[in-house]
């Protein structure tokens, strides 16, 4: 007899994304919705902690309303609902935190607590049934940089993090040195594509030999330094040079970013023996670390495997939230109506 098909609600509001979703099984995505706050907080050239949690006050039930008749759900048909609580910020969470209590308490749901950081990488899975263990799963974002050993969707351990900017971080910073819109990570991408990366020779920051942990503030600070003199007493030389110039540095920051990356994660892969390579995140887009990545690879002894999470699922969104749900349901981890969000993971 077929077992009974489990649709799982996420909510997504661990930053500048206000999203909610309906997944079925685990992989099928039955709605999808995600409120971009990108213009709102540009102006500032990073996300305003107070100015996102109003905003998603505002969007999270219309945009949940929204996910469930898509996909044409009603409660009724719902088996439980998901929700990100950790790691981001904490104004944020509050939002898609307190819905889900309230939906969980009203709908008589049960109530699952999810990773936002763990849910990234379910993005890689979505469309994977046998996934060749161990994995060795890279998150790139605004707010973290994290490697973690896989043995399974809800079995990752923290191989290593970032221990100041996070990449996604150092592109937003590094495209406001440069005059470039935000956020960076597109923007430096799209400068880039007519750059030569080896242009400048930005530092590599690897810190102490088998280190797994990032640092990009070095890499941000050596851009700033080219840019406005060692002395930092020059004029930001960005308002006149010429786009070739902008190209070059974008080039080659961005060739400095991913040369570290793809470092630490052959590294990492390499210390646990991973067969497969999971990524995924905002930055986790980006072409050139698709490219790097798929190189490394592909040119591992036996090749590896790169499931890189789909673009459209590489930022924020709620699908990976339901679908990681799904494992935590099977398994009967659900939370409690005293979930409390949690700035760090």
């Amino acid at each position: 007899m077929k077992s009974k098909s489990v649709n799982i609600l996420g909510i997504e509001t661990s930053c500048d994304e206000t999203a909610a979703a309906v997944v079925t099984d685990g992989s099928i995505v039955k709605s999808s919705f995600v409120a971009s706050q990108i213009k709102l907080h540009e102006k500032y050239g990073g996300v305003v902690p107070e100015l996102a949690s109003r905003e998603h006050a505002e969007k999270i039930y219309p945009i949940i309303k929204e996910a469930l008749e898509q996909a044409q759900i009603t409660k009724d048909n719902l088996d439980a609902i998901a929700v990100a609580n950790q790691p981001g910020l904490t104004m944020a969470l509050v939002v898609g935190v307190t819905a889900a209590k309230t939906l969980s308490f009203a709908w008589q749901k049960p109530l699952i607590a999810i990773n936002h950081l763990h849910a990234h990488l379910q993005s890689a899975m979505l469309s994977e049934q046998d996934i060749e263990l161990p994995a060795v799963a890279l998150v790139v974002s605004g707010g973290h940089t994290s490697l973690f050993d896989c043995q399974s969707p809800l079995e990752l351990t923290l191989l290593g993090s970032t221990i100041d900017d996070a990449a996604g971080e150092a592109f937003d910073k590094v495209a406001s040195i440069l005059r470039l819109p935000y956020p960076g990570g597109p923007s430096i991408e799209k400068a880039g594509k007519n750059g030569n990366p080896k242009a400048i020779n930005f530092p590599r920051t690897l810190i102490a030999p088998g280190s797994l942990d990032f640092s990009f503030s070095g890499l941000k600070t050596a851009v700033l330094y080219h840019c406005r003199g060692q002395d930092m007493k020059g004029e930001n030389k960005s308002d006149s040079m010429s786009e070739q110039e902008i190209a070059d540095i974008a080039a080659s920051f961005q060739a400095a970013v991913v040369d570290v990356l793809v470092k630490k994660t052959k590294r990492a892969a390499d210390r646990i023996g991973a067969k497969t390579v999971l990524l995924g995140g905002g930055v986790g887009a980006n072409s050139a670390l698709r490219e790097a990545l798929q190189q490394f690879c592909d040119s591992s002894k036996p090749p590896r495997k790169l499931l890189a999470a789909p673009k459209k699922y590489c930022t924020d969104n709620a699908v990976m939230v339901a679908s990681l749900a799904y494992y935590k349901f099977k398994e009967g981890l659900f939370a409690d109506l005293t979930l409390e969000p949690k700035a760090h993971g």
